[in-house]
């Protein structure tokens, strides 16, 4: 995978160069946006180029102007932020460039030529009801939110609360953002498990979120408190089947992205994808009755 461009790429001359950005590829859901969109693109015929905007929106701002310089036929990008993104994409599409958006939605719509999400809502409310009844519907529980930039921390986090808190015995005692990250979420467990030793569960808005908190759970020698997760990583799919995680939230990155290429491709083809702007995808609850069946952010049929 490639880093940020240092310089301005050979211009494509057949106008068959398709651009994906997304966040870190150190997080494998983002790994596995990339690759879905690059195999689906190469297989369809374009060349591409692979970069991570790291979260960063002025480094998204660089990479589509390289993109635009390198006269792309479209980007595929998982954006920066719904509000600091709407410009970049903005301005790929005054250079001519049509977006194909997927995972996170930008706070504009007539920008992008589509934005396609998962129903995080509606995957927050499966996760949430796998945990309420784990829970056995009461005690003391903990949340870790995503980066309050992300439109998708916010949804996945009122999903779980319109289920929650339906049940007046859990009790949510700690709410943090760990901002996605693994190394947060183990840093933020553990001031939280100090000043709350009897929590009894863990809900987190991603799954690395969730792998941060049950690293800290086990130094903590706490291997009785319950954690849901979200994404459907491989991580998570190994520790729901060693009986370390209760369940997690399939959101589809690969086939997402994947689609993303093939809606590009009858768009630039066509001049239209012959789809409303906004797509959402449903989500499935991963348990130990179908974690076997998970592989790289899809469930084999």
């Amino acid at each position: 995978m490639a880093g940020i461009a240092l310089a301005v790429p050979a211009m494509s001359q057949d106008g068959k160069l398709i651009v994906i950005i997304t966040p870190s590829h150190d997080n494998p859901f983002f790994a596995a946006e990339a690759e879905g969109a690059r195999s689906k693109a190469e297989e369809l015929g374009y060349s591409t180029q692979v970069y991570s905007h790291d979260d960063d929106a002025n480094k998204q701002n660089q990479l589509i102007d390289s993109a635009i310089a390198a006269g792309a036929a479209a980007i595929i990008l998982d954006n920066a932020g719904a509000d600091a993104s709407v410009a970049a994409v903005q301005k790929a599409k005054d250079a001519g460039i049509p977006s194909f958006l997927i995972d996170r939605e930008i706070n504009a719509t007539g920008v992008a030529v589509a934005q396609i999400v998962s129903n995080n809502y509606q995957g927050a409310t499966l996760g949430a009801e796998a945990f309420v009844e784990a829970m056995g519907e009461a005690g003391n529980y903990v949340e870790l939110t995503g980066r309050e930039s992300d439109t998708n921390a916010g949804i996945r986090s009122s999903g779980y609360h319109d289920v929650i808190d339906q049940y007046p015995d859990l009790v949510m005692v700690a709410q943090q953002s760990a901002n996605w990250s693994q190394t947060e979420a183990f840093t933020k467990m553990e001031s939280i498990l100090q000043a709350n030793p009897d929590i009894k569960g863990v809900i987190a808005g991603n799954d690395t979120m969730a792998m941060g908190a049950l690293a800290a759970l086990e130094a903590a020698g706490r291997s009785d408190v319950i954690v849901v997760g979200f994404d459907g990583s491989n991580d998570v799919r190994d520790a729901i089947i060693s009986g370390k995680v209760t369940a997690t939230v399939l959101q589809p990155a690969y086939r997402q992205a994947q689609w993303a290429v093939e809606l590009a491709d009858k768009y630039l083809k066509e001049g239209s994808t012959g789809m409303d702007e906004k797509i959402s995808m449903d989500c499935v609850l991963i348990d130990a009755s179908n974690a076997e069946q998970l592989e790289t952010f899809a469930l084999a049929e």
